[in-house]
């Protein structure tokens, strides 16, 4: 039962909020939410010791300071800083929150630059009737959501509680 909520609560909620952001630009509470608290009941369940844990609560921490103050800065999202500080516990203090991280990035640059085509097309777009979201063609705002839901669903396999998950099936 541990195992397979391990498998299940991480993509589960990146796919939620890449959802909800791009169609509504909005990341709900609840998804951030549901991954530290969820983060928090399975990881001792799965038999990680205290010191990794507490490690990864530090994680989350420091994505956080650093996503307010991007925040305060007016350059990211309040939900967008929620879900990386959130997901970041999962990743823990290491490689592969580096890792994380950096394919968060990339993904975020990948979405940016098509979004501005997108938005530089939009009267193209509308005239030819191709479905997308309203929200991608008139935001100033980029769903980020997307980007780190994507960049999370790369780094997953690499996360230490997936990897003693996979272990203990095989």
């Amino acid at each position: 039962m541990i195992i397979a909520s391990i498998f299940l609560v991480l993509p589960l909620c990146f796919a939620l909020a890449a959802l909800t952001d791009l169609f509504t630009m909005t990341i709900p509470n609840r998804v951030p939410a549901i991954l530290l608290l969820g983060f928090i009941v399975i990881a001792p369940l799965s038999g990680m010791d205290w010191h990794s844990f507490l490690l990864s609560l530090l994680a989350g921490f420091s994505v956080l300071l650093a996503c307010f103050a991007l925040f305060a800065l007016n350059t990211m999202g309040g939900g967008d800083a929620k879900l990386l500080a959130a997901s970041a516990v999962w990743f823990g203090l290491n490689t592969s929150l580096a890792y994380f991280m950096v394919a968060v990035a990339f993904f975020g640059g990948v979405l940016s630059i098509g979004i501005l085509f997108l938005r530089s097309r939009s009267d193209e777009i509308t005239a030819l009737g191709i479905p997308v979201p309203n929200s991608l063609l008139v935001a100033s705002k980029i769903p980020y959501g997307i980007a780190i839901a994507a960049g999370g669903l790369l780094a997953y396999p690499e996360a230490p509680i997936v990897q003693s998950a996979i272990r203990a099936l095989m």
